[in-house]
Order: C-alpha cells, then structure tokens, then sequence
C-alpha cells in the first residue's frame, strides 16, 4: 500500500521524564506518607539517604532542595542538624496557588461563580456555633470603615479591609477545605481588584451594600440562624459580583479610551 495514505501517527501519551533529583524527592515523600511521619520527625541522614535510594550525594541534596522549596522539609545545620518533616502553612500554600492562577486570566465571573457557590455554605455551617470573640471580631470589621471612600486610594483600603472579613469567616471554618478554597478567593480577588485597578473611582453602593450586608450576617450569626445567614451572604453575592463587574466594565472602557 502506498505509504502516502497511511494515517498520521498518533502523540505519545507517555509523560515528560522527570530529572533524578525530582524522582527522588517523590520517593521521600512518599516514604513519609507511608510511615506517617509528623511535623518536626526526623528524616534519615544524607548517607542512610544514599544507601536507600541507590543515587548519589548531589542527588539527594537537590531532592532536599526541592523537597525544602516546597516548604514540606526543615533542614538544620551543626550539632543535631538533619533534615526534618516540615508542614507547609495556608499563606504559603495560598501564594503557590495564586502563582498557577497568574497566568490564567481569571475574571470577576469566574471567582464569584465560586463564591457564590461556597460562601453561603459556610456561613450557614458556622450559624450559632461561633464564640463573642470571633463574633465581636467581624462586627468590629464589619464596622471598620462607618463613611464611603472620597478617593481612590481610600476605596482601595476599603475594599481590602471588607474581604478581611471573609478571610476571617473562612479562617473559622471546621471544614478546612472549605476554609481554604473561600480564604483563596478572597485572596485572588483582593490581588485582582489591586492589579486591575478595579476601585477607581470609588463606588459608593458597593461599600453601601457590603457594609449593610456584613453587619446583616453577624447577627444571623449570632443568633444562630442559618437559613438567614446562607440568604444574606447569597444576596451578598450576588450583589457584589454585579457591582465588581460594572467597575470591570468600566475599567475596559477608560482602557479603550485611551
């Protein structure tokens, strides 16, 4: 058969080799894993290292380099030195995510398609379960800023200071998944608003209403209302994503314009 009719051959399906030192820092972790080893345990030393995993010295210091990188090993020189099973924090963990989704050109859509979806959850999860501490704590947040923004700078600080409220709520969370993911967002689209410019000018019913609405869920909160709070954080949603979206769209066209 004519060799020209023949199909195109097919892309390999098999992944890109990772290097020696990349195999092996996942073959620490993994023998972590396996022997549940806790934060602060001590891992082998570089020669019981060698001898385990049949490589050389250079590349079981680079798989700790890597492994150190991450933030999941400590490592200590001089006398009882070593290396040590260390456990990554939320803000580290949170600024590693937030350098995945820089390049991903996420919009005002796209992070309250999330929001929308989790953040009236949680609030009804923490209805009646929160103590006068953390309650007098997002009040004091709720009512930090009692006067819209006159400038941009004064808008900026505001809108940052209002999703301290939501980092805060996720920060109370039993479900520490779902803690992480809304404290995430609220992260992101901190970071967005200040890249893009997004309070300028300021906007006089987006402070109004998330003002009315954080006061609103304290006292659901406390009262241990659950249905209400999930209400009022959905309305809460709602209304600041279409809001955040009018400054996106306006944005665009001070953009055009110039």
């Amino acid at each position: 058969m004519d060799g020209s009719n023949s199909a195109p051959p097919k892309p390999s399906l098999t992944k890109p080799k990772r290097s020696r030192p990349v195999r092996v820092a996942e073959e620490i972790k993994q023998w972590v894993v396996e022997r549940d080893l806790k934060k602060g345990d001590k891992l082998p030393n570089e020669s019981a290292m060698i001898e385990q995993f049949a490589v050389s010295k250079g590349t079981v210091r680079e798989a700790l380099r890597i492994l150190e990188a991450q933030g999941l090993i400590v490592t200590k020189t001089g006398p009882g030195g070593g290396s040590m099973v260390g456990q990554v924090s939320t803000e580290r963990a949170r600024s590693l995510l937030a350098n995945y989704f820089y390049f991903q050109d996420l919009s005002i859509a796209d992070i309250y398609q999330v929001r929308k979806a989790l953040e009236p959850e949680l609030v009804a999860s923490l209805a009646g379960k929160l103590s006068e501490t953390q309650l007098a704590e997002l009040q004091d947040i709720a009512e930090r800023n009692p006067m819209p923004a006159t400038s941009a700078e004064e808008e900026k600080e505001e809108h940052i200071a209002s999703l301290v409220f939501h980092k805060r709520l996720a920060d109370f969370a039993d479900n520490r998944l779902l803690g992480f993911v809304i404290g995430f967002m609220a992260q992101i689209l901190t970071d967005l608003t200040v890249y893009r410019g997004l309070y300028d000018p300021p906007n006089v019913e987006l402070w109004r209403k998330g003002r009315e609405h954080q006061l609103q869920l304290v006292a659901a909160l406390r009262s241990g209302d659950a249905e209400r709070a999930r209400d009022v954080m959905a309305s809460h949603m709602r209304v600041a994503e279409e809001l955040m979206r009018v400054q996106e769209a306006h944005l665009m066209r001070r953009f055009m314009g110039e």
